[in-house]
C-alpha cells in the first residue's frame, strides 16, 4: 500500500507578499492544506498602530477582502482546508470579514479561530513574574499597546480535529502553521520530538513563500522566470521526511542551495531552535536533490521544549517623520549631507525658541553613495542620490512643523533638489518591540468555533528543563598551511543569507563545496565579522557569534544588538538586516586556487 504523504502549500511570506500565489498553489498543485504567513516581528507593530488608528483593524485585510474569496468555491470543492496567522493582533476581527464573505458565496465552510495569545488582560501576572526583555534586562512597558504569546501547533491541530475548513490565529511561531495539520493529519504523539523538529523545519522552510524557490537566493541571475515565480510546497510523510517543490510550470529554482538558504534563515544556534512544541536541532539537517525542483530534507532532530514561551510586547515610544527627497549634479552627495545639516540645525534651534525639547533621535542615510556598506562604501561621489532624513521626537506637532520646514530646500539651501519623493512627510507612531520569556502557565489557548470554546491543554513536559543534547558539532579542522594563497570574494565560495529577530541579525554562510568550509571558518571569527560590520554593531551590548553547521557545510553569524532597534523602532533603511549577506559577501576570503578549480563556472 502506497505510504500517505501529505501536501501542504504556503501562499504568502509576509504581509504584502504577492496576491497570486494562492490561486496558483489551488489550481495548479494538489493539496491537502494551504497556509499564509503574514506575520513578522515588524508586521505585529505595523497592526499593532492600525488598531490604535481604528479598533476594528489590526489583521491583513487583503486576505479576507482580496485573496480568499474568489478561491472559496474551489477550496471547498477540493476540501483544501486553510490556515493563516491573517488574524494578526484582531482575530475575531478577521473571522467576521471572513464570515461575510464565506456567507456571500452561499457556502458552509467551518471557520475557528485560535487564541490565548494575547496577554493584555495578564498584564498584572506579568509584572508579578516579573518579566524582563530577554536580552537587556529592561523592565515591561508602563503602557503597552498589545501584549502576544507566541503559541504553538497545538490549538491549530484542535481546531482542524473539531472540524475547521479555516483556521485563523493570532501570534504562533510561523513553522506551527505546517506543524499543526501534520499533528492533526498523522495523530503525532507530542513527545515524538524528532517527527516535530521535522514538521517545524517544513514549516521553516516554506513559511517565507519564494524565498525557497529561489527568491532572494544569492546567484540570481540563475533562476528562470521570476515574473511567474512558483511557490512552495512539501510533501511530507508520516515519518516526518518531505520533500520541497513547487506546482509544475511555474517559474523559479527549487535546489540545494535554494532550500540551504532558507534553513539557515533567521535561525541562532541551530542547535537550539526553541518553538513552544520542540527544541529543534537543525546542525545535521541533509538536503538532497532528488528531480528537477525536488529537494529531499531529513535529519532534524528534537528535545522537550523549555518550560517558557516567547511573548512581545509593542508600546509607542514617540513619533517619527522621514523625508526623502533627490538632489542631482555635481558633489551630489557633498549637498545632500549640508541640506541635511542645515535641515535639522535650523529645526533644533526653532524647537528651542518654542520651549520644547529637541529631536530624540535623528539619522541621515545618503542613498546612491552607498550609505548601508559604512566605512566599506566605495562611492566617493556621484551625480544623483536620494537624501534619506528621518527624526523622532516626543510631540507629533513639532514633526507636523519640520515636515513642512523641508520643502524650502529645494530653493533657500543647495542647488539640485529635484523632487520631494512622496509630498510632504507626516508623522507615523515610533512603535517598539519588547521580547521576553514568560512562565508556560500564563498561556491558556483554545478554539473559538460554531459559537463554542474548546480549551487546549499545553502538552506536559519534564519536570526539569530538558538536559541539551550532546553537542555533536565537529568545527572544521584548520586548513594545512599552504603558500600562494589568494584572496576572492565570499561570493566566489558561499551562498549567503541574511534575516533579522527583533534587534539581531544573522547570516547563513552556506560553502559551495564542503571543502571549502575550513577556509570560511578561518576567516569569518566572530572578531573578522565585527570588524567588516563595524558601522551597524554600534550598541553597548554589540558582539558577533558564530555557530558550526556541518550538515550543509555551513556556519551561522548572529550579529547581536545590529539593527538600530529592529523594525519600525529602527531609523535605518535596512531595518532587518535583509541586504547584511550581500555585504559580507564581498569579503575578501584567503583560499588556495587550487579549491577554485574544484567550484562549477558561475
Amino acid at each position: 500500500m502506497e505510504e500517505r504523504v501529505v501536501k501542504i502549500g504556503c501562499a504568502s511570506g509576509f504581509w504584502g507578499d504577492t496576491q497570486t500565489a494562492a490561486a496558483q498553489l489551488v489550481r495548479l498543485a494538489e493539496l491537502d492544506y494551504l497556509v499564509f504567513d503574514y506575520l513578522a516581528e515588524v508586521t505585529l507593530s505595523i497592526m499593532a498602530a492600525a488598531k490604535v488608528k481604528d479598533s476594528s483593524l489590526g489583521y491583513a485585510p487583503d486576505f479576507v477582502d482580496n485573496v480568499l474569496p474568489p478561491l472559496l468555491p474551489q477550496l471547498a470543492a477540493k476540501g483544501i482546508k486553510v490556515i493563516s496567522n491573517a488574524g494578526g493582533v484582531n482575530p475575531l476581527a478577521c473571522r467576521d470579514r471572513l464570515q461575510a464573505a464565506i456567507d456571500a458565496a452561499g457556502l458552509t465552510l467551518s471557520v475557528a479561530v485560535v487564541q490565548g495569545d494575547d496577554l493584555m488582560p495578564q498584564l498584572d501576572a506579568l509584572q508579578a513574574a516579573d518579566v524582563k526583555e530577554w536580552q537587556t534586562g529592561a523592565p515591561l512597558p508602563t503602557s503597552p499597546l498589545t501584549a502576544n504569546a507566541y503559541l504553538g501547533a497545538t490549538p491549530i491541530a484542535a481546531a482542524l480535529a473539531a472540524g475547521a475548513d479555516i483556521v485563523i490565529t493570532g501570534r504562533v511561531v510561523d513553522s506551527a502553521l505546517v506543524l499543526g495539520p501534520l499533528l492533526h493529519a498523522f495523530n503525532w504523539s507530542l513527545h515524538d520530538y524528532d517527527k516535530l523538529a521535522q514538521g517545524s523545519l517544513a514549516g521553516h522552510i516554506i513559511e517565507c513563500g519564494a524565498q525557497c524557490c529561489g527568491g532572494n537566493f544569492t546567484d540570481w541571475q540563475t533562476v528562470p522566470g521570476f515574473d511567474q515565480m512558483g511557490f512552495p510546497l512539501v510533501e511530507v510523510a508520516a515519518d516526518g521526511c518531505f520533500v520541497v517543490t513547487k506546482p509544475a510550470g511555474t517559474g523559479g529554482l527549487v535546489s540545494v542551495p535554494t532550500v540551504a538558504e532558507q534553513v539557515v534563515y533567521e535561525v541562532g544556534d541551530p542547535q537550539a531552535y526553541l518553538l513552544p512544541d520542540v527544541t529543534c536541532d537543525f546542525s545535521q539537517v541533509q538536503l538532497t536533490q532528488i528531480g528537477d525542483n525536488r529537494v529531499a530534507v531529513q535529519g532534524a532532530r528534537g528535545r522537550p521544549p523549555t518550560h517558557q514561551y516567547k511573548a512581545c510586547l509593542t508600546w509607542q515610544d514617540g513619533h517619527r517623520l522621514t523625508a526623502c527627497c533627490v538632489l542631482a549634479g555635481r558633489q551630489a552627495v557633498a549637498k545632500a549631507r549640508s541640506v541635511a545639516d542645515h535641515l535639522i540645525s535650523k529645526a533644533q534651534a526653532l524647537l528651542a525658541q518654542r520651549k520644547l525639547p529637541p529631536f530624540t533621535a535623528t539619522r541621515i542615510e545618503i542613498l546612491g553613495a552607498e550609505a548601508s556598506y559604512g566605512h566599506h562604501a566605495r562611492c566617493d561621489d556621484t551625480r544623483e542620490v536620494v537624501l534619506r532624513l528621518t527624526v523622532t521626537h516626543p510631540l507629533k506637532p513639532a514633526l507636523q512643523f519640520f515636515g513642512g520646514e523641508i520643502a524650502q530646500a529645494a530653493t533657500g539651501m543647495a542647488p539640485g533638489l529635484v523632487s520631494l519623493l512622496g509630498g510632504r512627510p507626516k508623522p507615523s507612531p515610533v512603535i517598539k518591540l519588547f521580547a521576553c520569556l514568560i512562565p508556560q502557565a500564563l498561556v491558556a489557548q483554545s478554539v473559538h468555533i460554531g459559537g463554542q470554546v474548546i480549551r487546549v491543554p499545553l502538552p506536559t513536559l519534564p519536570a526539569i528543563e530538558p538536559i541539551p543534547m550532546d553537542a555533536k558539532l565537529i568545527t572544521p579542522p584548520h586548513p594545512v598551511n599552504e603558500h600562494g594563497l589568494i584572496s576572492v570574494p565570499l561570493i566566489q565560495l558561499a551562498w549567503a543569507r541574511s534575516g533579522d529577530k527583533g534587534d539581531d541579525a544573522n547570516i547563513g554562510v552556506i560553502a559551495r563545496h564542503p571543502e571549502i568550509l575550513p577556509w570560511l571558518h578561518q576567516a569569518l571569527t566572530p572578531t573578522a565579522v565585527q570588524a567588516w560590520f563595524q558601522h551597524v554593531l554600534d550598541h553597548p551590548q554589540s558582539r558577533v557569534e558564530c555557530y558550526a553547521w556541518p550538515g550543509l557545510h555551513a556556519l551561522n553569524l548572529v550579529l547581536r544588538h545590529a539593527l538600530g532597534g529592529g523594525g519600525m523602532a529602527s531609523l535605518r533603511v535596512d531595518a532587518q538586516g535583509k541586504a547584511f549577506a550581500q555585504q559580507l559577501l564581498d569579503m575578501p576570503i584567503p583560499i588556495p586556487p587550487r579549491l577554485l578549480e574544484r567550484l562549477p563556472c558561475q
